[in-house]
């Protein structure tokens, strides 16, 4: 290491809890294995690997041959292996108790694996906050690896950035790597021999320099066009053996390197992560002024001398900018809790595994690459939220009837649950419900998206060309590809919440409806009512539940006319596949993904091959129903898509006579008929 520069790759191998299996083994068929095998042909080549702890497992199960080429690597000494948290938590959001727990699970694992414990874990999506270090510490994990614009933002030059530093936090210690900026741009999208010489020029800036990577194993192979780059043109053999070729590169562990080479001395990071993780932060209209300013200083020439200074938001922001990841969240913290509340001998590996998987982090941002616009992600954190409760409240039973502020909103939520079905009523000028839970199908019905505006809808009435920044091929981040027709409307936001029982009224039958605007009113009964103006009247709304059914009942004094109007959003697993359909009357009017209209309608149900589950939607007097599909448009690194997050039931009653009362249930049960 004296006279040479020291490359320390490293690759993050990645699935979220919760993806199609056929989405990872594609991922396995064209990157992970692919790249284990090239790799194995170079022995000398040594790196390093992290693999979350739910796909390792996943892969060790369906692909053991290709993992025993793994462990036969860490075993002769090319493969240095590190740990993290088990199922991909971001670390900065989950309780202390839960960071170390989650560390020690996945060196624990790996451990069984290989009898090796890590001494360097990943740090999901490159998030730091300081008080990461107590933990880290605490759960034996010496060192990390986050981006250089982290040490950027604490006043380091690029120059400076070539060896590994420390912190502390609490009395606890911890080195901190800094990943090139300038090897993720080019790994492995510049020319092979480009990237090589980047690295050798590396080494003229300190004695003893470390040219520092490690990032998404996902760019060699599942990106577009990186496995005909990557493999079908060798970009990873003449990669590889560009470096094994050069005099002035060695490969090496970080740990070997961290044991032969000092500490730069001591940093302290600002709370932080990758630099595009900071603009997706962003509410719309902040990401739009910050992105018109980092072109307006690229423009100038300033950027990259100024970029540490222009910061954008940090990964919390999620969590307020996005209602549906906050109140997940604040969910999986209370029972958190819970967990931790429970005597020693009640806690065991079934409940913990639970709460993991209900902090695995993909569901609860969105950017390029996370999952809060895909329904099937968020599904399996609920799917282990509602799991988890069901446990613990068999051990310690909770009221039926409770009221908090969970989400910090300044809103009191009111939850409903007799340990068949749980409701939770917002107490808002809506009055709606924001979940709804099965406990024996372990499924929120509640658990849509809202349409919101995005910052990145811009690009899709811009230049659509992708360029790449170098002699190579272009980076997702680069990339505007459109999979599926958009139009304005399909962007545009929502000016009503997404839940069940948004309520509206119109005293012209043909007029708009107009949301109406609840207040709480007490009652003794167990269940949530509420009071709104309603013309010259009022109508009390009463959210209750017994048994499988949930019912709102509405009663108007005096007895109304006009047109009564509720949406409900139901987020049904099927979506727009073949498994999920309505049956009305004998007969199928349509999937869940068309529209459908019925008038003078009772009872409509609807069956989801995927849940194992219906809900029969029950209607006194007869209401007017149209049905359809509710998507929104996001970005990923495949491009813009359209995605259904619910059905949509809008009900009405066109109120020709005076009525005193309009009732509606939704009874859920699971499915007893095949689907033909």
């Amino acid at each position: 290491m004296a006279d040479k520069v020291t490359l320390l790759l490293g690759v993050h191998a990645h699935q979220p809890v919760g993806n199609f299996g056929s989405v990872v083994d594609d991922a396995h068929q064209r990157c992970y294995r692919p790249f284990l095998q090239t790799l194995s042909r170079y022995p000398s080549f040594r790196f390093a690997v992290h693999f979350s702890g739910w796909l390792l497992e996943r892969l060790l199960t369906r692909y053991p041959e290709d993992m025993h080429l793994l462990h036969d690597m860490v075993e002769r000494g090319q493969v240095e292996l590190f740990g993290g948290g088990d199922m991909e938590p971001v670390l900065a959001v989950i309780p202390a108790r839960d960071r170390i727990g989650q560390v020690n699970a996945m060196s624990d694992r790996l451990a069984r694996w290989t009898e090796r414990r890590p001494h360097g874990a990943w740090l999901t999506e490159r998030v730091w906050e300081a008080t990461l270090v107590p933990g880290l510490a605490d759960a034996s994990i010496e060192y990390v690896a986050v981006d250089d614009y982290h040490f950027l933002c604490a006043g380091k030059s690029v120059e400076e950035l070539t060896g590994y530093y420390t912190t502390e936090e609490d009395g606890r210690r911890l080195d901190l790597f800094p990943i090139s900026e300038g090897l993720r741009y080019r790994i492995p999208f510049a020319q092979a021999h480009e990237t090589v010489r980047f690295i050798e020029d590396l080494g003229t800036q300190h004695a003893r320099a470390a040219a520092i990577y490690f990032d998404d194993i996902e760019k060699f192979g599942i990106w577009p066009e990186t496995y005909n780059w990557v493999y079908e043109r060798k970009w990873l053999e003449q990669f590889i053996e560009g470096v094994l070729r050069s005099p002035s590169i060695a490969t090496a562990h970080f740990s070997d390197y961290r044991n032969a080479v000092d500490t730069r001395g001591i940093v302290y990071l600002p709370t932080t992560s990758y630099i595009e993780m900071n603009e997706w932060t962003l509410p719309a209209a902040r990401a739009e002024a910050y992105s018109a300013l980092i072109k307006q200083e690229k423009a100038h020439g300033r950027y990259e001398r100024d970029k540490a200074f222009l910061r954008g938001g940090i990964w919390k922001n999620f969590l307020s900018r996005y209602s549906e990841s906050n109140w997940m969240h604040k969910r999986m913290l209370a029972l958190s809790a819970r967990v931790a509340a429970l005597p020693p001998q009640q806690c065991d590996a079934e409940l913990t595994a639970l709460l993991y998987q209900a902090q695995a982090n993909d569901a609860y941002w969105h950017g390029l690459f996370g999952g809060l616009y895909l329904p099937h992600l968020r599904r399996a954190v609920y799917n282990a939220i509602v799991k988890l409760e069901t446990r613990l409240d068999r051990l310690q039973p909770r009221e039926r009837h409770e009221e908090r502020d969970q989400d910090l909103d300044g809103h009191v939520e009111i939850f409903l649950q007799n340990g068949i079905l749980q409701t939770v009523v917002r107490d808002d000028q809506h009055a709606a419900i924001l979940e709804l839970d099965s406990y024996s199908l372990a499924h929120n019905f509640a658990d849509t998206l809202s349409r919101r505006a995005e910052h990145y809808y811009s690009k899709l009435t811009g230049d659509q060309h992708a360029a790449a920044q170098h002699d190579g091929i272009a980076s997702a981040h680069d990339r505007v590809r459109v999979k599926h027709a958009i139009s304005a409307e399909d962007i545009e936001p929502d000016t009503r919440p997404r839940g069940l029982f948004v309520d509206g009224w119109t005293a012209d039958r043909n007029g708009s409806i107009a949301s109406l605007a609840y207040e709480r009113e007490r009652n003794t009964d167990g269940g949530a009512q509420f009071r709104a103006p309603l013309g010259a009247g009022v109508v009390h709304k009463r959210i209750g539940i017994a048994d499988n059914r949930i019912t709102a009942t509405f009663r108007f004094e005096p007895a109304a006319t006009g047109r009564f109007a509720t949406r409900i959003d139901l987020a049904m697993p099927s979506c727009d596949g073949v498994l999920g359909r309505y049956v009305h009357e004998g007969r199928i009017p349509g999937g869940f993904g068309q529209r459908i209209e019925l008038d003078s309608l009772t009872t409509l149900a609807l069956e989801d091959g995927l849940l194992g589950g219906s809900v029969e939607l029950l209607c006194s007097p007869p209401a007017h129903v149209v049905g359809q599909p509710h998507t929104t448009v996001s970005q990923s690194e495949d491009g813009f898509e359209k995605i259904m997050q619910s059905v949509t039931l809008d009900l009405s009653w066109l109120l020709a006579e005076p009525l005193p009362e309009i009732v509606v249930a939704l009874e859920i049960r699971r499915q007893t008929r095949t689907q033909s």
